[in-house]
């Protein structure tokens, strides 16, 4: 197509605005997009308030500096006025919902205009001529505008509003050079410029200059540290559903590693670990409805999870309907057995409410099993560099889970070794009634009897 075809002008004209209408939250999960613009609601908030000071600092200034006594117009208070109005809308606006793009670019047309607007009404509030008002140090507030922007870390509106001030500060000086033909006020004189309504341009230019360079470093700094915004609000985002994958232990573990997690790192620990299963769980998994399956998996766990954490237990994984769960492998513990066998006695209370509310609602729920033991285990990471898993390994993994399995043979919900439960008692486990204890038991894959404990029959 020709270049200076229509079509043509404005392939060109998305070229140059591409930047202007980039999103940099491309890409990301609406959920992250979401928190994202939640950060920037809330500076939108905060730069209403901002703006109300501003407003509110001028006009006290204003109302306390010695006025003429013969003014018949004094435009500051009304554009004062003007400016107070739409910023009380502005807050309101900022506090019922979201702030469209077109709105934030008008509120920065706004501000810039009724600066220079004030800016300029200084030569007839003071009956001095137009020059008179290129030496107010108002012209200051521009950067505080300029700065305000920054707080959006949207670099788009920091550029709008360093623009509107280059132009409208060169608007008051074409206006000081050309409201009066036939006397410019134009000097080469520094010292002229300085102590009289004279007017050096190269002064002039210096300040536009200066709103530009600033307007630049900030808007470079902001697209820098909107990436960084992102990013952290990603990664904050991703550590907060690692905690919804992982125990929160280990999803801090990883958030938070100084080096690479790798595959085969791992540490000795001294732990209890928890089994828990549905008894007869299969047989109904294959006759009910899948729904029913689901839902009925979603409520055992819903009521054992929050148990096990609240007795400082980490959630190692799901196994179907079994939970394995650990105490003191993720984060040492001097109570770790302790600390499983009083949660092993919540969960065996609270299955049990659970039957009776299912028992209620003429509904069939699994008896709940539970096994602990404990001893020295590896918590470490395995798997490779596209897969990694924290899990742990060693003989206390083994026989809480065959434990847990002989709950049928003895017709018991929850058992331990004696050397678990004395070690228990030894970190101050009281239990709520004497423990059936039973001696030389015949443990399947366990090649030496055990003496076990009975911690719910």
């Amino acid at each position: 197509m020709p270049a200076g075809a229509p079509g043509a002008r404005g392939e060109e004209e998305d070229g140059m605005l591409s930047w202007w209408r980039k999103d940099p939250e491309a890409g990301l999960p609406e959920r992250v997009r979401a928190a994202v613009r939640a950060q920037e609601d809330a500076t939108e908030r905060l730069i209403s308030w901002v703006q109300l000071g501003i407003v509110l600092t001028f006009g006290t200034l204003y109302f306390l500096s010695p006025k003429p006594e013969e003014l018949d117009f004094a435009p500051v208070p009304w554009a004062l006025g003007i400016y107070l109005a739409l910023t009380l809308i502005r807050a309101a606006w900022a506090h019922l919902g979201r702030l469209p793009d077109w709105a934030l670019a008008a509120s920065v047309f706004v501000d810039i205009t009724l600066l220079m607007v004030l800016i300029w009404s200084f030569h007839i509030q003071y009956m001095q001529p137009p020059s008179f008002y290129l030496k107010a140090p108002t012209l200051l507030y521009v950067f505080i505008f300029i700065a305000l922007r920054a707080l959006r870390f949207d670099a788009r509106f920091v550029v709008l509003a360093g623009l509107l001030a280059a132009l409208g500060w060169g608007a008051l000086i074409a206006y000081v050079v050309y409201a009066d033909p036939a006397d410019t006020m134009i000097t080469r004189d520094y010292v002229a410029y300085l102590t009289s309504n004279t007017v050096l341009l190269g002064a002039e230019f210096d300040k536009i200059i200066s709103i530009l360079v600033v307007t630049a470093l900030i808007a470079a700094a902001l697209a820098r540290a909107k990436g960084l915004l992102v990013r952290a609000t990603a990664e904050g985002s991703a550590a907060r559903e690692l905690s919804r994958f992982f125990a929160p232990e280990i999803a801090e573990r990883i958030t938070g590693a100084e080096d690479r997690i790798r595959a085969g790192s791992g540490e000795m620990r001294e732990a209890a670990i928890l089994n828990l299963d549905m008894r007869g769980f299969t047989r109904l998994a294959a006759a009910a409805p899948p729904e029913e399956v689901m839902r009925l998996l979603h409520e055992y766990q819903q009521r054992m999870v929050p148990v096990i954490q609240r007795h400082g237990g980490s959630i190692d994984k799901f196994l179907g309907d079994g939970i394995l769960a650990t105490f003191g492998a993720a984060q040492p513990s001097e109570s770790y057995a302790a600390d499983a066998l009083r949660a092993l006695e919540d969960i065996v209370a609270a299955a049990a409410e659970w039957q009776r509310e299912c028992a209620l609602a003429g509904r069939s729920c699994p008896q709940v099993n539970g096994a602990v033991a404990t001893g020295a285990i590896l918590f470490g990471a395995v798997g490779d560099d596209t897969r990694l898993e924290y899990t742990v390994i060693g003989e206390a993994v083994n026989l809480s889970a065959k434990l847990e399995k002989h709950n049928k043979e003895l017709g018991v919900r929850a058992l331990c070794d004696r050397a678990s439960y004395e070690k228990a008692i030894a970190q101050g486990y009281a239990p709520a009634s004497d423990k059936p204890q039973a001696a030389a038991v015949e443990v399947a894959g366990v090649d030496a009897p055990l003496d076990l404990v009975v911690i719910a029959p």
